[in-house]
């Protein structure tokens, strides 16, 4: 089945650019990044920003809190065929044109790929050119990925010296 990403959730304040793989059907179903209850996604960025509640919050505006912080979000897969959610099931992927997302964002500081499959993708769609942005490879926040979130915070908190407190990107 064909499965395709949403669009980026990007500003010229991003300074921090998170890229997943492709979204899982929870999140499809959803229409929101990170949809599925069991992903840490939302628990470990609110966690770096001191916003404990994120998930609590409705989608919208957690996405205004993230560019509040100067975070971003998009997929490295625009598309691919995929049966279920996991990342060893896909097969011919379209990549995301990141270098043009990257050449856009004027304040870009760092990417941070959320995930082994994100981070593998990527790699070869960017190429071993990206100017000063750093590049950040996190463990994925999936259920797939069974490790407790205390875990997974901990190798989160790499992503902390790029976040912007809200009143860096007014």
């Amino acid at each position: 089945m064909l499965k395709r990403a949403f669009d980026p959730v990007v500003d010229a304040d991003t300074r921090l650019l998170i890229l997943g793989s492709l979204p899982g059907d929870a999140s499809l179903k959803a229409g929101q990044y990170y949809g599925h209850p069991r992903n840490a996604f939302w628990p470990l960025v609110g966690g770096v920003i001191g916003q404990n509640d994120l998930k609590a919050q409705p989608y919208e505006t957690r996405l205004r809190i993230l560019r509040a912080h100067g975070i971003g979000m998009w997929d490295v897969i625009a598309e691919a065929t995929r049966v279920g959610s996991l990342d060893t099931a896909i097969r011919m992927p379209t990549h995301a044109d990141l270098k043009t997302l990257i050449a856009a964002l004027p304040r870009l500081r760092a990417v941070a790929f959320n995930g082994g499959k994100a981070a593998k993708e990527g790699e070869r769609v960017l190429g071993p050119e990206t100017g000063s942005v750093a590049r950040l490879t996190l463990p994925s926040s999936s259920p797939a990925l069974a490790k407790p979130l205390a875990w997974k915070a901990e190798h989160w908190a790499i992503i902390g010296p790029y976040v912007a407190s809200p009143t860096e990107t007014a």
